[in-house]
């Protein structure tokens, strides 16, 4: 756990800084995406905002879990570490189907698609004790 702490915070962390300045429109536009201000593509970026949410949630429970000596942490990591996986494997999708591969959005997306992978085993070994 003491890796995974550190992951956990920068990625949970993360996800409420974007959409705090997603929602407050702070980004500048030569930063954003391409085709953002379509309003489907924004509606597409804001369905992630459930998911990265219910992320850090359970990202933070599992470090609070694990604070108190709960044995329960290891199971909200690993659901906080697939909702993680997924977020980053949809957005990578997407932008191989657009044909987009601008590193500023690629980079993120694929540190949330396999930094999980790497703690994954180590949690089903502990929940199979």
């Amino acid at each position: 756990m003491k890796l995974l702490r550190y992951f956990f915070w920068v990625t949970d962390i993360g996800f409420i800084l974007y959409w705090t300045i997603t929602f407050l429109h702070i980004i500048p536009d030569e930063y954003l995406f391409k085709d953002y201000k379509n309003p489907i593509l924004s509606a597409w970026n804001w369905s992630f905002f459930p998911l990265d949410i219910l992320i850090s949630i359970t990202g933070f429970t599992s470090l609070y879990l694990y604070k108190k000596g709960k044995s329960a942490w290891s199971k909200m990591a690993i659901v906080s570490l697939v909702l993680t996986s997924c977020s980053g494997l949809q957005a990578i999708s997407f932008w191989v189907l657009r044909s987009d591969y601008d590193p500023s959005w690629w980079i993120p997306n694929l540190f949330l698609l396999v930094y999980p992978i790497f703690f994954l085993p180590g949690l089903f070994k502990e929940n199979q004790k």
